[in-house]
């Protein structure tokens, strides 16, 4: 079986790594081929990978994509939630149990959320994630989420982001909501705020720097070494939802 974790250019999993950004690429619903090999949803993430290796460059972190071996979600099976705890696996074996976050686009949002019970996932970067209604949160207890979205995806809905997180701060979750003014799904339109943002609430997440341009940490969530403010209610997409 192949490795679910591929290092990013210029890193290598080794046992010098004292955190790591996981990349997770978006998919489809539901598809039991392999992703292609020009696979666009992947291409998509590597200014992301490009952004947070810049971010925390002097941290030794790993930055590292998801391989999944199907395409799809594939109901139940829930397939890219199994590469994404193979993933944390491998790197535990090499580099032990040191921090992690996910950072996870559309399908790849969904199973960065599911699969951050694992001890070792300090929070997780959503970006236009796929969250509807239902899906479950209590595995969220004590992590960090931010989550991206503009208003204006036509694939995933924010309104079901919001919701979800509303949901997950019932589950103790601290969590902030995003709301991105242009990019649509594939975060084309402004894609380098998208860069920006999410590398910076990443470095954020592992305790690295502050959150970027003053973008309150979840939940009240800020400053360096993973400092928390007052529990303040911070939820939600900035401003009335339209």
């Amino acid at each position: 079986m192949q490795a679910a974790l591929v290092p990013a250019p210029g890193h290598r999993l080794s046992p010098g790594a004292t955190a790591a950004v996981l990349l997770l690429h978006g998919g489809r619903a539901d598809a039991l081929s392999p992703p292609p090999r020009l696979n666009l949803p992947a291409l998509r993430m590597r200014p992301f990978a490009t952004a947070v290796t810049r971010a925390t460059a002097h941290d030794d972190v790993l930055v590292a994509h998801v391989r999944y071996r199907y395409r799809g979600w594939n109901g139940h099976h829930a397939h890219p939630v199994a590469d994404v705890r193979r993933a944390l696996e491998e790197l535990r074996a090499v580099a032990g149990p040191i921090p992690v976050v996910l950072v996870g686009h559309s399908m790849g949002g969904r199973a960065a959320l599911r699969a951050a019970e694992d001890q070792q996932v300090e929070g997780v970067v959503a970006l236009a994630p796929w969250c509807p209604p239902g899906e479950p949160t209590a595995q969220l207890r004590a992590r960090a989420v931010v989550a991206l979205h503009d208003e204006h995806d036509r694939v995933t809905r924010a309104a079901d982001t919001w919701a979800y997180l509303a949901r997950a701060r019932k589950a103790e979750a601290r969590v902030r909501g995003v709301r991105m003014p242009r990019g649509g799904h594939a975060m084309i339109g402004d894609a380098c705020v998208w860069h920006r943002i999410a590398a910076g609430a990443a470095a954020a997440l592992l305790g690295l720097a502050p959150f970027p341009d003053g973008l309150p940490g979840p939940d009240g969530l800020g400053g360096p070494a993973g400092r928390r403010g007052p529990d303040e209610d911070t939820t939600g997409p900035p401003g009335p939802q339209r």
